[in-house]
């Protein structure tokens, strides 16, 4: 009895053990297709480009231009101005350009950049980076559904570039209340793109006067600066040296009219903006298509690019 209870424990346990061992077996095999590179430029709508992650000492213009890009059915789409934001294109913006995507490679064909390409790497979820090899620099965009992306929190943390969408800011109301100050005189602002970023003119033109006919009284420096506790209002210095610096907070109205609260006086003012500039696609007086000079310029210093170019 004792030699078949041995043997039958024996049995027993390498039916176990053997048992075991099939249940702990692990195929490592993956044969999920890998996503193309048209699937995940698709599978955001909107691409928030990071502006202040960039890497590289270049610059792709049509990057550095847009707050967002899509990739729609071979159509570029870009959101490169503050005023409609949200509304232009459904949210999409304005077609750009067309773009041709194979393996890892962006190919884009811009309407007034011309030819640009980029070696594609995912990131994690919901950012890719944009490789130029021809300018050593890259771009990196977080993906965003219409549905949940922030248009308000882009378009507030970028007023210093709504500013600049006008030919001119025409002074429409001055308020009953507040002490005589010489801001009083001024009829229109401008806030000029490209240059310093940080220039203004004013002028003491009568209402109603064409923002083409506009003279231009005094040419100083602007800045625009935020309020603790309250992402919507800003502040706003415009630098006279003739009569000191005048600090106003600044409220937006709607897209196209603004309140500036002129603290030391206690008035308040009301602009509308006069001749929208839409950025990147723009018209010269012969009729040919140009581009203007804005540019989203970085918040901290540029790095290097540890990327390289493996295209030979």
């Amino acid at each position: 009895m004792k030699t078949i209870k041995l043997l039958f424990t024996f049995a027993l346990s390498a039916t176990l053990f053997t048992s075991c061992y099939t249940e702990v077996l692990i195929d490592d095999y993956d044969n999920t297709p890998q996503v193309s590179l048209n699937q995940l430029l698709g599978s955001y709508e909107l691409w928030y480009v990071d502006i202040n992650a960039t890497k590289g000492y270049g610059e792709t213009p049509f990057l550095q231009k847009a707050f967002t890009m899509s990739f729609r059915n071979g159509g570029v789409y870009a959101n490169n101005n503050i005023v409609g934001l949200g509304d232009t294109g459904n949210g999409y913006g304005i077609k750009v350009g067309n773009y041709d995507a194979y393996d890892m490679i962006l190919d884009v064909s811009h309407v007034i950049d011309g030819f640009s390409t980029f070696d594609i790497y995912q990131v994690d979820n919901n950012t890719i980076e944009l490789y130029n090899p021809n300018n050593d620099t890259s771009y990196f965009l977080d993906g965003y559904q219409r549905s949940n992306f922030d248009y308000d929190f882009v378009f507030y943390d970028n007023i210093h570039y709504f500013l600049q969408e006008y030919n001119a800011w025409e002074k429409v109301y001055t308020s009953d209340y507040g002490a005589i100050n010489e801001f009083d005189n001024e009829n229109f602002l401008q806030f000029l793109a490209g240059g310093n970023d940080s220039t203004f003119k004013s002028s003491q033109d009568g209402n109603g006067t064409s923002s083409n006919n506009l003279y231009w009284d005094y040419t100083g420096i602007y800045g625009v600066g935020n309020v603790t506790g309250n992402n919507k209002l800003k502040t706003l210095t415009l630098d006279y040296d003739y009569f000191d610096n005048e600090y106003f907070e600044l409220s937006v109205i709607n897209d196209g009219k603004i309140e500036l609260y002129h603290a030391d006086s206690g008035t308040a003012y009301e602009f509308v903006g006069r001749g929208y500039i839409q950025f990147m696609k723009t018209t010269d007086t012969k009729g040919k298509t140009a581009t203007t000079e804005k540019m989203r310029k970085y918040r901290k210093d540029k790095v290097d690019n540890p990327r390289t170019n493996t295209r030979g």
